[in-house]
């Protein structure tokens, strides 16, 4: 717990000479009982048969008043709330080698099948887009809320050849942020710019851009999935410098195989090798995490956990409000025994 006025705090010390200010009163009451003659008053007096109970009033109003203090130097701590998450852009690849079985009944069914479950699970009020790519990236549906749109855009997937995962995540970004251009065609060193950007045909001017923390921006996360090793297209670490200076989080998802395999796709045969040390440099450079898939179950629960993740988030929140809240029922309660004990306040 940290405080941002901290100077308040040494208010605090003044509470120990409430307490001895409370013992003398007590025992100025003391030495006033004493001189009645009837020992029934002097009993009556110094409360024999309530001596714990007529200390439980004070005691609270002495706790209700140090969480006043505290609160007045304003603490924070890091609690759980509910994400202020605005859009999630999924970018999936659907390079040939996704048609692979080793994820039962194929990888990329298995991808299919994990993204409508993450879907399902996600608020209403949360906008989802998706980019899909293989040598190539293209918007596959903008984001919206509308989760029949998603889910035929997912169904439409078709499988293409080559693995640009810097494509993937640039598109993204490009969409994320549509006026602040970012340009695919600069980033991939004059190449022939890709069908279907979603930005403008016409160059658009470079806006200045200052960075910011990585991960910082917290109204919207990338989700990328992919089971090769980029084969084309803008470097993905590259890629994911440009996520991290806009404090974009792009969490990673390996699928398929580790050691890698030789599959065949429309007459070629291909090695295909999930390339995790660059997915968990992507993940480390946007301070986000990187997930295995090794199977169709993995997957789904990885999907599972991205949903609690983005849904609530971990942040540093004064509570200052809560203790003076919490000061002010300590208060009424002291009060109210007190009233309902002795027919006083204190």
């Amino acid at each position: 717990m940290f405080f941002l006025w901290p100077q308040f705090l040494w208010l605090l010390l003044a509470l120990p000479l409430l307490v001895l200010l409370y013992l003398w009163l007590l025992r100025r009451k003391k030495k006033m009982a004493l001189r009645y003659a009837s020992l029934s008053i002097v009993k009556e007096a110094m409360g024999v048969g309530q001596s714990v109970r007529r200390h439980i009033p004070p005691v609270l109003f002495l706790l209700a008043l140090a969480l006043m203090l505290v609160a007045a130097a304003r603490p924070t701590a890091v609690i759980t709330l509910p994400s202020n998450q605005q859009t999630i852009m999924l970018a999936i690849d659907v390079s040939g080698s996704m048609r692979a079985t080793d994820v039962l009944p194929s990888r990329i069914v298995a991808a299919q099948t994990a993204a409508k479950a993450f879907l399902a699970e996600l608020p209403r009020t949360v906008k989802v887009g998706i980019v899909a790519f293989a040598g190539s990236a293209q918007v596959a549906q903008i984001p919206t809320v509308n989760r029949e749109d998603l889910v035929s855009a997912i169904d439409r997937f078709q499988l293409q050849r080559g693995t640009a995962i810097g494509n993937g995540i640039v598109m993204s970004l490009a969409t994320l942020f549509p006026d602040a251009g970012i340009d695919l065609q600069s980033l991939q060193n004059g190449r022939e710019r890709q069908r279907g950007f979603a930005i403008d045909e016409e160059r658009k001017e470079k806006k200045e851009f200052t960075p910011v923390a990585p991960g910082s921006y917290n109204s919207a996360a990338i989700i990328l999935l992919t089971d090769g090793q980029r084969t084309t297209g803008v470097d993905s670490l590259e890629a994911a410098k440009i996520a991290a200076d806009r404090g974009v989080r792009v969490y990673t998802v390996g699928i398929g195989t580790v050691d890698g395999e030789t599959i065949g796709f429309e007459g070629w045969s291909m090695r295909v090798r999930l390339d995790e040390e660059t997915l968990k440099g992507i993940a480390s450079k946007t301070q986000a995490e990187y997930f295995y898939a090794g199977t169709a179950a993995d997957l789904k629960k990885v999907y599972e956990t991205l949903s609690s993740r983005l849904t609530v988030e971990k942040k540093e929140t004064e509570i200052s409000g809560l203790m003076a809240l919490a000061a002010a029922a300590l208060a009424l309660l002291s009060a109210g025994l007190s009233l309902a004990w002795f027919n006083r306040i204190l």
